[in-house]
């Protein structure tokens, strides 16, 4: 069977090049004799495995040495609680609501302290970034908390907020490597993998070493300690060794096709033939104010549920997959990830033009 093109917003496509080596090392890994996933996480092998993918991402986002990268369980969600268990040291911080994710975290940050909701784009589905330029962030507040792409609605902060001389904390779950960044401008930036770089089940959080402390709030889990996994250099239990090793090959592959500013420019040409189709069409139409477009996902509908239905199950078995849109917004939505290849969002347009012609 040949391969669909996966447009999932997560777990979602991974490079072909990445799978194929993983296969061929399936049952012998550099000749060891087993598969990383029968591998001790104490052995040397795998020693070298996460050393290297730390030393390979520090590359990538040109991390500084007074930031640790830590390769984590639970995924992102277990870091809506791991922030304010860690960084509330005067039980309040702020919180930029642009969607379901941003929205989940500050309602569990209202269980360690009070978390104020500094802006909000709810009145309008999420389908704008708010203007952050100057928010009422107060003395007292010990972070801001964005979600700096939002997966469902298809937003993206193309400025990031004024905090004010607070820290920023920002979740990059599904923009993560997709384009440079300046890591000296967040406290914390964090990202559960599935979405852009390797399978489900690991958060990558990369931490400034001054936030890394033992005063912690009360009753806060060992497990959830930064300074529990960073003085162990995230070896303090059985890491999500698997994850790890597949997000190591995904560096190495980003590396190879010339780093981020590269993904950087081919995101952006994948996102204009779709967004440019999308502006011109008489059937389809995009969900999101220009500006604020993710380069990632991107969200649309016909404004017909019956035409929407109808589109997925053609676009399946035309071998285009996992384009229905959440269930909270609906319509459609394709998520373009730094390993959707340029030819997916092209034939994905052909195939919308087509369906226009049939169904105007």
């Amino acid at each position: 069977m040949s391969r669909v093109y996966n447009f999932s917003a997560g777990p979602a496509v991974l490079p072909e090049e990445v799978l194929k080596e993983a296969a061929d090392e399936m049952l012998d890994y550099k000749g060891c004799g087993m598969s990383v996933m029968e591998m001790s996480h104490r052995s040397k092998v795998f020693d070298e495995i996460i050393k290297d993918a730390e030393a390979d991402i520090r590359k990538l986002m040109n991390i500084p040495d007074n930031y640790k990268v830590l390769f984590l369980q639970g995924g992102a969600s277990q870091q809506f609680a791991a922030i304010p268990m860690n960084l509330m040291k005067n039980k309040k911080a702020g919180y930029i609501i642009t969607g379901q994710w941003a929205k989940k975290a500050f309602q569990e940050a209202k269980m360690y302290g009070e978390a104020v909701e500094l802006a909000s784009s709810a009145d309008e589905t999420f389908s704008y970034i708010p203007d952050c330029s100057d928010l009422p962030i107060t003395d007292d507040m010990d972070y801001v908390y964005i979600c700096e792409n939002n997966t469902i609605y298809g937003t993206k902060f193309k400025t990031l907020p004024n905090t004010k001389g607070k820290d920023l904390v920002a979740d990059v779950s599904s923009c993560f490597l997709s384009e440079p960044v300046d890591v000296t401008k967040y406290g914390i930036i964090y990202g559960g993998v599935q979405k852009n770089v390797g399978p489900a089940g690991m958060v990558i959080v990369i931490i400034r070493e001054d936030l890394i402390r033992d005063d912690v709030l009360p009753g806060t889990p060992t497990m959830l300690k930064y300074k529990t996994q960073a003085d162990n250099d995230s070896l303090y239990n059985t890491p999500p060794c698997y994850d790890i090793y597949i997000c190591g090959k995904v560096f190495k592959w980003l590396l190879k096709n010339g780093g981020l500013s590269a993904m950087k420019e081919l995101n952006e040409k994948k996102a204009k033939i779709l967004y440019d189709y999308l502006d011109s069409s008489k059937l389809f139409k995009g969900t999101v104010r220009k500006e604020d477009r993710s380069l990632m996902n991107v969200p649309f509908v016909t404004g017909n549920e019956e035409l929407d239905a109808k589109f997925v199950k053609e676009a399946t078995a035309a071998g285009f997959v996992n384009l229905k849109g959440h269930r909270t917004v609906g319509g459609m939505r394709a998520s373009i990830y730094n390993a959707m290849p340029i030819e997916g969002v092209e034939k994905l347009v052909e195939f919308m033009r087509k369906f226009e012609e049939e169904n105007a």
